[in-house]
Protein backbone atom coordinates (compact mmCIF):
# COMPACT_ATOMS: atom_id res chain seq x y z
CA UNK A 1 0.00 0.00 0.00
CA UNK A 2 1.20 3.32 -0.83
CA UNK A 3 0.86 6.45 0.95
CA UNK A 4 1.36 10.17 -0.56
CA UNK A 5 0.97 13.60 -0.13
CA UNK A 6 -0.47 16.33 -2.78
CA UNK A 7 -0.39 19.39 -2.05
CA UNK A 8 -2.62 22.01 -3.07
CA UNK A 9 -0.52 25.35 -4.09
CA UNK A 10 -2.09 28.26 -5.17
CA UNK A 11 -5.75 27.88 -4.50
CA UNK A 12 -7.97 28.27 -1.33
CA UNK A 13 -8.53 24.66 0.21
CA UNK A 14 -11.87 26.07 0.71
CA UNK A 15 -13.04 26.43 -2.39
CA UNK A 16 -11.71 23.05 -3.28
CA UNK A 17 -12.96 20.57 -0.36
CA UNK A 18 -16.02 22.55 -0.73
CA UNK A 19 -19.42 23.63 1.71
CA UNK A 20 -19.11 21.01 4.04
CA UNK A 21 -16.27 19.42 2.37
CA UNK A 22 -19.08 18.83 0.10
CA UNK A 23 -16.39 17.96 -3.28
CA UNK A 24 -14.20 16.39 -0.90
CA UNK A 25 -16.96 13.51 -0.07
CA UNK A 26 -17.88 13.07 -3.39
CA UNK A 27 -14.12 12.79 -4.37
CA UNK A 28 -14.19 9.78 -2.01
CA UNK A 29 -17.08 8.25 -2.81
CA UNK A 30 -15.43 8.70 -6.36
CA UNK A 31 -12.24 6.91 -5.32
CA UNK A 32 -13.68 3.96 -3.29
CA UNK A 33 -10.69 2.06 -3.42
CA UNK A 34 -8.70 4.89 -1.62
CA UNK A 35 -8.34 6.16 1.54
CA UNK A 36 -8.49 10.01 1.53
CA UNK A 37 -7.73 12.39 4.29
CA UNK A 38 -7.50 16.56 3.90
CA UNK A 39 -6.05 18.89 6.42
CA UNK A 40 -5.49 21.95 4.86
CA UNK A 41 -4.03 22.44 1.56
CA UNK A 42 -3.12 18.75 1.73
CA UNK A 43 -4.72 15.64 0.98
CA UNK A 44 -2.95 12.39 2.27
CA UNK A 45 -3.95 9.52 0.07
CA UNK A 46 -3.47 5.59 1.25
CA UNK A 47 -3.73 2.92 -1.44
CA UNK A 48 -2.57 0.98 -4.58
CA UNK A 49 0.05 3.32 -6.25
CA UNK A 50 -1.54 2.97 -9.98
CA UNK A 51 -4.83 4.13 -8.13
CA UNK A 52 -3.81 7.33 -6.43
CA UNK A 53 -1.31 8.19 -9.39
CA UNK A 54 -4.96 8.19 -11.22
CA UNK A 55 -6.97 10.09 -8.31
CA UNK A 56 -3.31 12.57 -8.35
CA UNK A 57 -3.89 13.26 -12.05
CA UNK A 58 -7.14 14.19 -11.70
CA UNK A 59 -6.55 16.10 -7.94
CA UNK A 60 -4.18 18.07 -10.71
CA UNK A 61 -7.12 19.30 -13.43
CA UNK A 62 -9.29 19.97 -10.77
CA UNK A 63 -6.61 22.43 -8.98
CA UNK A 64 -5.85 23.81 -11.91
CA UNK A 65 -9.36 24.56 -12.64
CA UNK A 66 -9.76 26.64 -9.26
CA UNK A 67 -6.50 28.49 -10.16
CA UNK A 68 -8.60 29.64 -13.36
CA UNK A 69 -11.94 30.28 -12.27
CA UNK A 70 -11.60 30.50 -8.59
CA UNK A 71 -14.14 28.20 -8.19
CA UNK A 72 -15.32 24.83 -8.91
CA UNK A 73 -18.47 22.73 -8.97
CA UNK A 74 -19.54 18.88 -8.52
CA UNK A 75 -20.68 18.93 -12.35
CA UNK A 76 -16.59 20.36 -13.10
CA UNK A 77 -15.55 17.10 -10.73
CA UNK A 78 -17.43 14.97 -12.67
CA UNK A 79 -16.63 16.23 -16.27
CA UNK A 80 -13.25 15.89 -15.36
CA UNK A 81 -12.97 12.68 -13.73
CA UNK A 82 -15.01 11.68 -16.81
CA UNK A 83 -12.29 13.52 -19.04
CA UNK A 84 -15.21 15.62 -20.24
CA UNK A 85 -14.40 19.53 -21.05
CA UNK A 86 -16.11 21.79 -18.35
CA UNK A 87 -18.87 24.32 -18.68
CA UNK A 88 -16.26 27.17 -18.61
CA UNK A 89 -14.17 25.88 -20.90
CA UNK A 90 -16.37 26.83 -23.75
CA UNK A 91 -16.59 30.87 -22.38
CA UNK A 92 -14.22 32.56 -25.33
CA UNK A 93 -12.52 35.94 -24.47
CA UNK A 94 -12.09 35.72 -21.19
CA UNK A 95 -9.06 37.36 -18.96
CA UNK A 96 -9.30 35.93 -15.68
CA UNK A 97 -12.98 34.85 -13.68
CA UNK A 98 -13.46 36.68 -10.66
CA UNK A 99 -13.99 35.34 -6.94
CA UNK A 100 -17.37 34.14 -8.05
CA UNK A 101 -16.06 32.51 -11.20
CA UNK A 102 -18.23 35.44 -13.35
CA UNK A 103 -16.03 35.85 -16.57
CA UNK A 104 -14.07 39.08 -16.73
CA UNK A 105 -13.52 40.04 -20.48
CA UNK A 106 -14.09 42.94 -22.77
CA UNK A 107 -17.32 44.70 -22.87
CA UNK A 108 -16.52 47.39 -25.86
CA UNK A 109 -14.14 47.69 -28.96
CA UNK A 110 -11.54 50.25 -27.20
CA UNK A 111 -11.55 47.87 -24.15
CA UNK A 112 -10.53 44.99 -26.65
CA UNK A 113 -8.04 46.71 -28.05
CA UNK A 114 -6.14 47.71 -24.47
CA UNK A 115 -5.92 43.94 -24.02
CA UNK A 116 -4.88 43.50 -28.03
CA UNK A 117 -2.51 46.68 -26.64
CA UNK A 118 -1.11 44.54 -24.09
CA UNK A 119 -0.30 41.28 -25.83
CA UNK A 120 2.03 43.05 -28.36
CA UNK A 121 3.59 45.74 -26.62
CA UNK A 122 5.26 45.89 -23.02
CA UNK A 123 4.21 49.62 -22.44
CA UNK A 124 1.07 50.75 -22.56
CA UNK A 125 -1.20 53.97 -21.74
CA UNK A 126 -4.98 53.99 -21.39
CA UNK A 127 -6.92 56.90 -21.05
CA UNK A 128 -10.38 57.76 -20.60
CA UNK A 129 -13.16 58.88 -18.03
CA UNK A 130 -14.39 57.46 -14.55
CA UNK A 131 -16.22 53.87 -15.06
CA UNK A 132 -14.61 52.84 -18.50
CA UNK A 133 -13.08 49.96 -16.56
CA UNK A 134 -9.46 51.02 -17.57
CA UNK A 135 -7.78 50.11 -14.00
CA UNK A 136 -10.13 47.04 -13.23
CA UNK A 137 -9.09 45.86 -16.82
CA UNK A 138 -5.79 46.50 -16.74
CA UNK A 139 -5.48 44.68 -13.29
CA UNK A 140 -7.33 41.50 -14.83
CA UNK A 141 -4.28 41.56 -17.53
CA UNK A 142 -1.93 41.70 -14.56
CA UNK A 143 -3.81 38.85 -12.56
CA UNK A 144 -3.74 36.48 -15.99
CA UNK A 145 0.08 36.91 -16.30
CA UNK A 146 0.56 35.79 -12.58
CA UNK A 147 -1.72 32.71 -12.90
CA UNK A 148 0.48 32.25 -16.07
CA UNK A 149 2.92 32.48 -14.83
CA UNK A 150 4.12 35.55 -17.34
CA UNK A 151 5.26 37.37 -14.61
CA UNK A 152 6.67 36.82 -11.17
CA UNK A 153 5.01 40.09 -9.52
CA UNK A 154 2.43 42.68 -9.83
CA UNK A 155 3.19 46.20 -8.42
CA UNK A 156 0.39 48.57 -8.26
CA UNK A 157 1.22 52.07 -8.41
CA UNK A 158 -0.54 55.52 -7.99
CA UNK A 159 0.11 59.58 -7.08
CA UNK A 160 -0.82 60.62 -3.42
CA UNK A 161 -2.83 63.68 -4.77
CA UNK A 162 -5.28 65.55 -2.15
CA UNK A 163 -8.67 65.98 -3.89
CA UNK A 164 -9.70 68.16 -1.00
CA UNK A 165 -8.46 66.75 2.33
CA UNK A 166 -5.19 66.75 3.01
CA UNK A 167 -2.94 63.80 4.32
CA UNK A 168 -1.68 65.08 7.77
CA UNK A 169 -5.66 66.01 8.42
CA UNK A 170 -6.24 62.08 8.02
CA UNK A 171 -5.97 59.66 11.11
CA UNK A 172 -2.95 57.30 12.19
CA UNK A 173 0.24 56.61 10.42
CA UNK A 174 1.61 57.23 7.29
CA UNK A 175 0.26 53.70 5.61
CA UNK A 176 -3.32 54.64 7.34
CA UNK A 177 -2.94 57.65 5.46
CA UNK A 178 -2.08 56.58 2.28
CA UNK A 179 -4.32 53.59 1.90
CA UNK A 180 -7.31 55.42 1.29
CA UNK A 181 -5.69 56.50 -2.16
CA UNK A 182 -5.12 52.90 -2.81
CA UNK A 183 -7.99 51.34 -1.60
CA UNK A 184 -9.40 51.16 -6.03
CA UNK A 185 -6.77 48.78 -6.65
CA UNK A 186 -7.72 46.66 -3.14
CA UNK A 187 -11.17 46.51 -4.39
CA UNK A 188 -10.33 45.00 -7.97
CA UNK A 189 -7.63 42.51 -6.61
CA UNK A 190 -10.32 41.26 -4.13
CA UNK A 191 -12.56 40.87 -6.60
CA UNK A 192 -10.80 38.18 -8.55
CA UNK A 193 -8.25 36.74 -5.88
CA UNK A 194 -9.68 34.66 -2.91
CA UNK A 195 -9.06 36.84 0.63
CA UNK A 196 -6.77 34.65 1.96
CA UNK A 197 -4.37 33.65 -0.89
CA UNK A 198 -4.45 37.87 -1.67
CA UNK A 199 -3.18 38.11 1.69
CA UNK A 200 -0.62 35.64 1.05
CA UNK A 201 0.49 37.10 -1.58
CA UNK A 202 1.11 40.66 -0.36
CA UNK A 203 2.67 39.43 2.59
CA UNK A 204 4.92 37.31 0.26
CA UNK A 205 5.62 40.54 -1.88
CA UNK A 206 4.55 38.59 -4.87
CA UNK A 207 1.40 41.60 -5.27
CA UNK A 208 2.55 45.18 -4.15
CA UNK A 209 0.77 48.34 -3.73
CA UNK A 210 2.73 51.78 -3.03
CA UNK A 211 2.27 55.30 -3.63
CA UNK A 212 4.68 56.64 -6.67
CA UNK A 213 6.85 58.18 -4.22
CA UNK A 214 8.28 54.91 -3.18
CA UNK A 215 9.12 53.74 -6.38
CA UNK A 216 12.17 55.79 -6.74
CA UNK A 217 15.60 53.86 -6.95
CA UNK A 218 13.53 50.69 -7.72
CA UNK A 219 14.46 48.57 -11.07
CA UNK A 220 10.95 46.58 -12.03
CA UNK A 221 11.76 43.30 -13.37
CA UNK A 222 9.47 40.30 -14.46
CA UNK A 223 6.52 42.16 -13.64
CA UNK A 224 3.18 43.82 -14.29
CA UNK A 225 3.52 47.25 -13.54
CA UNK A 226 0.58 49.19 -13.15
CA UNK A 227 0.49 53.48 -12.79
CA UNK A 228 -3.15 54.52 -11.54
CA UNK A 229 -4.37 57.94 -11.73
CA UNK A 230 -1.42 58.94 -13.76
CA UNK A 231 -3.32 62.59 -14.80
CA UNK A 232 -1.99 63.82 -11.41
CA UNK A 233 1.81 63.10 -12.20
CA UNK A 234 3.92 65.60 -12.49
CA UNK A 235 6.48 65.57 -15.22
CA UNK A 236 9.41 64.49 -12.82
CA UNK A 237 7.49 61.48 -11.49
CA UNK A 238 6.25 60.25 -14.30
CA UNK A 239 9.43 60.59 -16.07
CA UNK A 240 10.73 58.68 -12.72
CA UNK A 241 8.29 55.76 -13.13
CA UNK A 242 8.49 55.28 -16.67
CA UNK A 243 12.54 54.55 -16.54
CA UNK A 244 11.96 52.04 -13.42
CA UNK A 245 11.46 49.69 -16.14
CA UNK A 246 13.26 46.12 -16.17
CA UNK A 247 13.69 42.81 -17.96
CA UNK A 248 10.49 41.04 -18.91
CA UNK A 249 8.16 43.75 -17.81
CA UNK A 250 5.18 45.29 -18.85
CA UNK A 251 3.93 49.00 -17.72
CA UNK A 252 0.14 50.05 -17.62
CA UNK A 253 -0.05 53.88 -17.52
CA UNK A 254 -4.04 54.55 -16.75
CA UNK A 255 -5.56 58.27 -16.38
CA UNK A 256 -8.15 60.56 -17.38
CA UNK A 257 -7.65 63.68 -18.40
CA UNK A 258 -10.96 65.46 -16.86
CA UNK A 259 -9.98 64.77 -13.27
CA UNK A 260 -6.51 66.55 -12.66
CA UNK A 261 -6.27 67.26 -9.02
CA UNK A 262 -2.65 69.00 -9.09
CA UNK A 263 -2.18 72.76 -8.93
CA UNK A 264 -3.04 74.86 -11.64
CA UNK A 265 0.15 75.82 -12.23
CA UNK A 266 1.10 72.44 -12.36
CA UNK A 267 1.39 70.59 -15.92
CA UNK A 268 -0.04 67.14 -15.78
CA UNK A 269 2.99 64.49 -16.20
CA UNK A 270 0.53 62.25 -18.32
CA UNK A 271 -0.37 64.83 -20.42
CA UNK A 272 3.47 65.60 -21.41
CA UNK A 273 4.35 61.79 -21.31
CA UNK A 274 1.60 60.81 -24.17
CA UNK A 275 3.01 63.61 -26.45
CA UNK A 276 6.94 62.80 -26.33
CA UNK A 277 5.88 59.25 -26.24
CA UNK A 278 3.92 58.80 -29.47
CA UNK A 279 5.25 57.38 -32.05
CA UNK A 280 7.75 55.53 -30.34
CA UNK A 281 7.89 51.32 -31.20
CA UNK A 282 6.60 49.30 -28.30
CA UNK A 283 4.55 51.82 -26.78
CA UNK A 284 0.75 51.57 -27.47
CA UNK A 285 -1.91 54.34 -26.65
CA UNK A 286 -5.17 53.07 -26.12
CA UNK A 287 -8.37 56.04 -25.82
CA UNK A 288 -11.45 54.68 -24.02
CA UNK A 289 -14.72 57.22 -24.01
CA UNK A 290 -18.42 57.64 -23.04
CA UNK A 291 -19.65 55.11 -25.07
CA UNK A 292 -17.23 52.86 -22.81
CA UNK A 293 -18.20 53.14 -19.34
CA UNK A 294 -19.24 49.69 -18.18
CA UNK A 295 -20.71 51.19 -14.61
CA UNK A 296 -24.31 52.52 -13.72
CA UNK A 297 -26.01 54.47 -16.67
CA UNK A 298 -26.02 57.51 -14.50
CA UNK A 299 -22.51 57.54 -14.97
CA UNK A 300 -22.53 57.75 -18.62
CA UNK A 301 -24.86 60.63 -18.18
CA UNK A 302 -23.12 62.20 -15.64
CA UNK A 303 -19.91 62.48 -17.18
CA UNK A 304 -22.06 63.94 -20.69
CA UNK A 305 -23.54 66.45 -17.91
CA UNK A 306 -20.14 67.98 -16.99
CA UNK A 307 -18.48 67.68 -20.27
CA UNK A 308 -21.03 70.11 -21.37
CA UNK A 309 -20.52 72.28 -18.48
CA UNK A 310 -17.18 72.37 -18.90
CA UNK A 311 -17.51 73.42 -22.48
CA UNK A 312 -19.79 76.29 -21.56
CA UNK A 313 -17.10 77.33 -19.26
CA UNK A 314 -14.17 77.24 -21.91
CA UNK A 315 -16.84 79.31 -24.65
CA UNK A 316 -17.64 82.02 -21.64
CA UNK A 317 -14.01 82.44 -20.68
CA UNK A 318 -12.84 82.85 -24.23
CA UNK A 319 -15.53 85.36 -25.08
CA UNK A 320 -14.42 87.30 -21.75
CA UNK A 321 -10.96 87.06 -23.41
CA UNK A 322 -12.01 88.40 -27.17
CA UNK A 323 -14.05 91.43 -25.52
CA UNK A 324 -11.00 92.65 -23.21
Amino acid sequence: MTDRHIVLEEIDPVVFYGVGNAHLQMMKALHPKLRIVARDNVMRVLGDEEHIDEFARRVEKMRQHVVKYNRISEEDILDIINGRSTKDEAVKGVVVYNISGRPIKSRSENQQKLIDAFDKDDMIFAVGPAGTGKTYLSIALAVRALKEKTAKKIILSRPAVEAGEKLGFLPGDLKDKIDPYLQPLYDALEDMIPTAKLQDMMDKHVIQIAPLAYMRGRTLSDAVVILDEAQNTTSAQIRMFLTRMGWNTKMIVTGDMTQIDLPRETRSGLREAMSILKGIEGISFVELNKKDIVRHKLVTRIVNAYEAYDKQIKEQTNESIDKN
